[in-house]
């Protein structure tokens, strides 16, 4: 199945950078999207890939990517939503809100909605980059997703992983009967420049010496995601599933509420400024 073209967000570096290097040379057409001009360039004239700025901290940015991607790309296989990170306290962007929701989650659903129609007719499969801190930090509440009542940056992040495992589900959920496909994932604890602007206590582990200890390369940690992206829904994997080391697991309670997941559907479409689907 190569020569698709998948388009991976965050892949000027990590997990997404090593993605798009295996991608690549098994054959597909690859897309890579970064914020850092400088990384980015260097990954696409690495691998020989076409690629596309994006800031997500700014919806106009990502409103760009997409149409930038539709005029590009009329038939898209693979939108890997991996761009994201954990921040320092009550950061606020430009459009107003949490910095740590917008990028990690409302950026990516805005692209993701930007994009249906094309994602829709090439029958694809989109793939979140999630978390284990969703389960053992998340903890959403409608009313309060800017984390206004109590925040903090390693809660705002478990909030954020649970918003891409629930937004995987309401994607399943809405359109998979029109042929779209998704899938969350934890790629495992991996030694990048993750948590390098924040307060959180993980940025202890992620910026000494004890990530060789106790994290995984970014080689390693894009295998599930290379999997997914490589594989077919329905046979390889199941749409709407929340998957590590290539098999489903289990999330926070949170992650299994149907409700929850139209709820927050219905509160991001509101925040981004689109119309919501039923």
């Amino acid at each position: 199945m190569a020569n698709r073209t998948i388009i991976i967000t965050g892949a000027s570096d990590g997990i997404g950078a090593a993605a798009a290097r295996k991608l690549k040379a098994h054959g597909e057409n690859v897309v890579v999207v970064g914020r850092s001009e400088e990384k980015t360039k260097a990954v696409a004239a690495e691998i020989g890939a076409d690629y596309f700025l994006a800031d997500y901290t700014r919806f106009a940015d990502v409103r760009k990517l997409a149409s930038d991607l539709k005029a590009k790309y009329p038939h898209i296989d693979v939108l890997m939503n991996n761009a994201g990170g954990i921040f320092g306290d009550r950061n606020r962007t430009i459009d107003g809100f949490e910095k740590t929701l917008q990028v990690n989650h409302l950026s990516p659903f805005l692209l993701t909605n930007l994009l249906m129609d094309t994602l829709i007719s090439s029958k694809a499969a989109v793939i979140q980059t999630a978390s284990v801190a969703a389960r053992r930090y998340g903890h959403l509440d409608l009313d309060d997703l800017n984390n206004d009542k109590k925040q903090s940056a390693t809660k705002a992040y478990g909030d954020s992983k649970l918003a891409n495992i629930l937004f995987t589900v309401e994607l399943h959920r809405r359109f998979h009967d029109q042929g779209l496909s998704a899938a969350s994932f934890h790629p495992g604890n991996v030694a990048t420049s993750f948590a390098s602007d924040t307060t959180s206590l993980m940025r202890f582990v992620y910026i000494t010496p004890l990530k060789h200890l106790v994290l995984i390369g970014p080689d390693k940690g894009s295998v599930t995601m290379v999997w997914l992206a490589e594989g077919t829904a329905g046979t390889d994997w199941q749409s709407g599933k929340y998957y590590a080391k290539k098999k489903i697991a289990r999330s926070n309670k949170q992650a299994y509420d149907a409700e929850l997941a139209k709820g927050l559907w219905e509160k991001s479409a509101s925040m981004v400024g689109l119309a919501s689907v039923v």
